[in-house]
Formats: structure tokens, C-alpha cells, sequence
């Protein structure tokens, strides 16, 4: 064993890309970022597209800086890993190259599903009640829009991969992944951690054939190493060993320290997210799977808000253009400068609620964001802080829904993203749950967990227990303020969790307006 060991992680997240070296201490000994420019490009409405090579062009580019930033610390390094974000599937030729640009999670596209399922599938998912379920996965599936609207290019797909897959085989040459990586709409058995079987009845809903599929290895394998060319070209030494770990918000889990039926894991990114990890199965909401977890024998039961914090940079587009020379001036983001006039507006927002629902959910397929509560009191702050509290209002629900599910009361909270850098959310985030809120010594947490995954994996440490002790710290805690609680615990029961119950028809006739059938 090296006496100062070195994880490499890749951390390719929706907006940026991280490349670190970090220590079995939990260290970040370096660090080099790249924020992508553009981080997607729109052909048509609602579309999300990027070049799955720009993700690796950048990525050696960042790979090149971090290695001549920290010559001294190379030889320490016993690993690497690579994690990325989630349900981004990249179509290749018989050559393993890209047919066309990848379609990224936000995606907003939705196919017809023409290609019908058999119809004793088709009668047994009705019996069951998961026949909507059922209809807006395939919806959302990538495969069936290609077949519908692009068939010479699924014509031409030989393999159909995750973004991680790929990136994966053009550092290793190996088509393999993690089966914690795959998370979407792949036929994968997550509770099994393996592909369905040709023909299986929910292996079927996604209409890819199990030849296209790549090869999938459990947390903790090894995926491969980093191929000689690569590793010359970007200063790294031979044979570095390439771990199998998950995708970003199963390491940020782990980075947080919170793998535990105890511990709930928030994550303020452009997805918003709150994760329960336990070691038994369970569904966090009806028919929604829990994912494996980005170690051995855990299951992460995960309920996301799609759009999440990328809500407060549409805001600051939309809504506080004038701010944006402030914020230049004081050299900082136009979110930074709201989130200091966070405590002008009092908890409850005067009345303002909002849901956010920006985008599609498994259980409410049909679902718009939503504002009520208007009145001549409310500034463009009271509506940026109803947006911060409304997803928080939505993450509690989801959590309501995994602790009914696992029978146990999550204690505590732990958090992360970007929005968890402001002290003002996460005391709000802790008044809306009636939790204590804590964060870890980075913000950088899916770098961390994949470091901490991939450590348990090369024998740094006996278990993932004492990786998390030793990798983990907590600097700061915000308890929650008992009057602020209970206004929010009055919104919340009262008014929150009865809007979409109301408006669940009126959404209906908005869908029938967008698709002209009035």
C-alpha cells in the first residue's frame, strides 16, 4: 500500500466538469474545474442535445491541467473512477462512435410509444394499476423516439449506452459500466443489479434488445485500467486501476456520509433530490424502483424534483435582470445576491406557495409548476423564496413517502448542491422539515463519495463505515426554529400538499390545450 494514497476522480455533472485528486482523509490535495459552454444546445423546444465527445474533449483538457498542477502527488495514485450525471444514453455505430448528439436527462421530448407491448403485458400492467406508469416511461425513453422520429439512426445503433458507458470505454477501451451508473430508462433490474432477460415483461417497456446493451460490473469491481495512450498523453502513470462506483447522486450520498435509514441526503443541484439509502429493498414511491446503491448491498431509494435548482437560475434570468451589474460589481452570482435577502421576507413567503413542478414526475406525468397566494404585498424576493420553499415542500413530501415505504423515521438531514453553499436555505430547509440540516467540510460531495467508494474498493479500508468516518466531517448544523416550523408545518398541510389534488384536472385540459385537441 502507498503511505499517502490518492483517489482520480472524473465528475461529470449536468453544468461542469470536476477532475480531482483526493486523499483517504477526505482532502481535496487538487481540484480542476471546467463549466461547459454551452452546457447543451436546443434544436427545438424543450430539447437538451450535447456532443457525448465535448464531455471527453474537456475532460482531457482538465486532466492535462490537473496532472501538471500536482506532478509530485501522481505516483500516489491507487485509482480512479468516473461518475457522471444520470439517464443520458449515447447511440453508437459498429465502430463504437457516436451516431448523433446525446439527449440529456432534462430532455423534455416525448415519443408516442407506438411499438405496443404484448398484449397479456399490456392486461397485466392494468391489472396492477401501473398501467399509466407504464405509458409515461416508455413516453420518456429515448429509444422509442429515435425508432419513431430518427429510424435510420436507431437503424444504425449497434450499441445503446449510458454517457457513463461511453466515457468509460474511451478511458479503458472496456464497454462496461457500473450498475450503479445505468440509472434510467435501460432495462435493468435495479433490485438484481443486472439486465432483464430478453423479453422480460418490464425489460420490454424500453424496447432496447439486450445485444445493444453494454456489460455490467457491481460496485467495487474493477472496470478496467487506463489505456497507455491516454495516460501518456495526459501525464498520468501506467496501469492506474479504474473502479466501478455510480452515478452522481449515489456518490453524493456517499460524500455526505448518509448511507444509513437514518439519514435522509438532499441535494440542491440542477435536479433536486433526496435519497434514503437502506440495505433492504424497498420502492420510495409506488412503482418508482429504489437504485443501487455506489457501494456493495446498499439500495438508494431516491425521489427527484426535475428541474430543481435550476429553477433560481431561470428566475435570475427572467425576473432580476437589473441585478446582474450589482452582482458583477460585488463579483458574485445573481443567486448569491438573492440569497442574502433571503430573511427580508419573513417564512411562509406572506402566503405565497409554490409547486415545482417543472417538469414531468413518474407519479404525476401530467403535472405544471404552480403559484397561489398572489396579493399587492409580494416582490420578485417573496416568489424567489416561495421557489426555494416549494421545493423543499416537494422533498419532504417524497421523503414522507420513503419513510412510509421503509416503516423507520429519517433523524436527521444531510446536504449538498449548490443551493446548500447558503446558509439561509439550509436554515429554511431545516425549518420546513423540522430536521437538523448538516453539511460536510466540501461542497464538492460527489467527488468525495466516489473517492470514499473507490478507496473501500482498492482495500484502503475494511468498510464503507469507516471509510465515511474517516472521510467525512461535519462543519456546520442548523437546527430548526420551532416557530418558523410550525408556519410552515400550516402551509404545508394546509395549502401545499392539497394543490395538486385540486388542480390535477385543470392540468389535464392544459395538457389537451398544449397538444391543439380542443
Amino acid at each position: 500500500m502507498k503511505s499517502n494514497p490518492l483517489v482520480l476522480t472524473l465528475d461529470f455533472g449536468t453544468q461542469s466538469l470536476r477532475t480531482a485528486l483526493i486523499d483517504n482523509t477526505g482532502e481535496i490535495k487538487e481540484i480542476v474545474k471546467a463549466h461547459y459552454e454551452p452546457a447543451y444546445f436546443s434544436k427545438e423546444k424543450g430539447y437538451a442535445e450535447q456532443d457525448p465527445n465535448f464531455y471527453w474533449s474537456l475532460a482531457l483538457k482538465c486532466l492535462k491541467e490537473l496532472t501538471g498542477k500536482a506532478k509530485n502527488l501522481l505516483q500516489n495514485i491507487i485509482g480512479c473512477t468516473i461518475t457522471t450525471f444520470r439517464d443520458t444514453s449515447v447511440q453508437l455505430d459498429k465502430d463504437l462512435n457516436p451516431i448523433r448528439p446525446c439527449v440529456l436527462w432534462l430532455d423534455q421530448r416525448m415519443a408516442e410509444a407506438k411499438e405496443k407491448l404484448p398484449l397479456i403485458h399490456r392486461f397485466l400492467f392494468k391489472l396492477v394499476g401501473m398501467k399509466n406508469a407504464i405509458e409515461l416511461n416508455r413516453k420518456r425513453t429515448i429509444a422509442h423516439w429515435l425508432k419513431e422520429n430518427e429510424p435510420e439512426t436507431w437503424n444504425k445503433t449497434y450499441k445503446y449506452v449510458n454517457i457513463s458507458t461511453y466515457l468509460t470505454y474511451l478511458l479503458t477501451g472496456n464497454l462496461v459500466d457500473s450498475a450503479a451508473s445505468v440509472t434510467g430508462h435501460y432495462p435493468i433490474y435495479f433490485k438484481k443489479r443486472v439486465w432483464y432477460k430478453e423479453g422480460a415483461m418490464k425489460g420490454r417497456i424500453f424496447g432496447v434488445p439486450n445485444r445493444m446493451l453494454p456489460e455490467l460490473k457491481q460496485p467495487g469491481e474493477v472496470l478496467g485500467l487506463i489505456k497507455d495512450d491516454i495516460a501518456d498523453a495526459c501525464g498520468l502513470p501506467r496501469g492506474i486501476k479504474v473502479y466501478a462506483t455510480g452515478s452522481d447522486k449515489a456518490c453524493e450520498t456517499v460524500g455526505l456520509g448518509a448511507l444509513s435509514k437514518d439519514i435522509g441526503a438532499i441535494s440542491y443541484g440542477t435536479a433536486s433530490t433526496i435519497e434514503v439509502s437502506n440495505q433492504k429493498y424497498h420502492e420510495p414511491e409506488k412503482f418508482l424502483p429504489a437504485y443501487p446503491a455506489a457501494v456493495p448491498g446498499w439500495y438508494n431509494m431516491d425521489v427527484q424534483i426535475y428541474r430543481g435548482y435550476w429553477m433560481l437560475t431561470w428566475f435570475s434570468r427572467e425576473f432580476a435582470p437589473e441585478l446582474v451589474s450589482e452582482a458583477k460589481i460585488q463579483a458574485m452570482a445573481v443567486e448569491e445576491l438573492l440569497n442574502e435577502r433571503l430573511s427580508m421576507i419573513p417564512p411562509g413567503s406572506d402566503g405565497l406557495v409554490l409547486q415545482p413542478y417543472w417538469g414531468p414526475g413518474l407519479s404525476r406525468p401530467l403535472a405544471k409548476g404552480a403559484v397561489i397566494g398572489f396579493s399587492d404585498v409580494h416582490t420578485k424576493e417573496h416568489l424567489y423564496r416561495a421557489i426555494i420553499e416549494g421545493i423543499a415542500y416537494a422533498l419532504r413530501e417524497g421523503l414522507e413517502g420513503i419513510e412510509r415505504s421503509q416503516k423507520h423515521k429519517v433523524k436527521r438531514l444531510m446536504i449538498s448542491g449548490g443551493g446548500s453553499q447558503s446558509d439561509a436555505i439550509c436554515q429554511i430547509t431545516s425549518d420546513i422539515f423540522g430536521l437538523p440540516v448538516s453539511r460536510v467540510q466540501t461542497f464538492e460531495t460527489t467527488s468525495l463519495g466516489a473517492a470514499i467508494s473507490t478507496f473501500v474498493a482498492a482495500g484502503e479500508f475494511s468498510s464503507i463505515d469507516e471509510a465515511m468516518k474517516k472521510m467525512t466531517r461535519i462543519t456546520s448544523t442548523f437546527q430548526p426554529n420551532e416557530t418558523a416550523h410550525r408556519q410552515y408545518n400550516y402551509l404545508y398541510k394546509k395549502v401545499y400538499i392539497k394543490m395538486f389534488p385540486q388542480l390535477k384536472d385543470v392540468y389535464k385540459d392544459i395538457k389537451k390545450y398544449d397538444k391543439k385537441e380542443f
